[in-house]
């Protein structure tokens, strides 16, 4: 009885780690959508556009995530900006991965099974049959 109802639990996968990575990436791109966000990022050699593109990516797609709206496409954004994160750390910045680039590389892990996941039942790309094939 006992794995039947954890097996069944298994479409759920995705909720938790959608909504928990989602209000972490709504928290941290909220702030970047100002000016001097943009004139901070300047100094590591970033354009406003990248900059711009970035906060965007990481307050929309957020959003997106705890929503469970468009999963696949916001997940493969974030992901991408967390492969450019890990190396603008690395190689720019300098740092080494513990206190450095590790949680982008969590990050980035997270990204791409939810890409691989997708939304779960519980989603508005459930409800619409967003990446179901038909």
């Amino acid at each position: 009885m006992m794995p039947e109802i954890i097996g069944s639990l298994g479409a759920l996968a995705a909720l938790p780690l959608r909504v928990a990575m989602g209000a972490a990436f709504v928290a941290h791109g909220y702030p970047k959508l100002n000016r001097k966000a943009i004139e901070k990022m300047k100094g590591l050699g970033l354009s406003p556009a990248a900059t711009a593109a970035g906060a965007l990516t990481d307050f929309v797609g957020g959003i997106a995530l705890v929503i469970g709206f468009v999963i696949p496409l916001a997940a493969l954004l974030i992901a991408s900006e967390m492969l450019g994160t890990t190396l603008l750390s690395k190689f720019r910045m300098n740092k080494g991965f513990l206190l450095g680039y590790e949680l982008d590389i969590s990050y980035l892990a997270e990204a791409l099974t939810l890409f691989l996941l997708g939304g779960g039942p519980l989603s508005i790309d459930a409800v619409l049959r967003i990446g179901e094939e038909s």
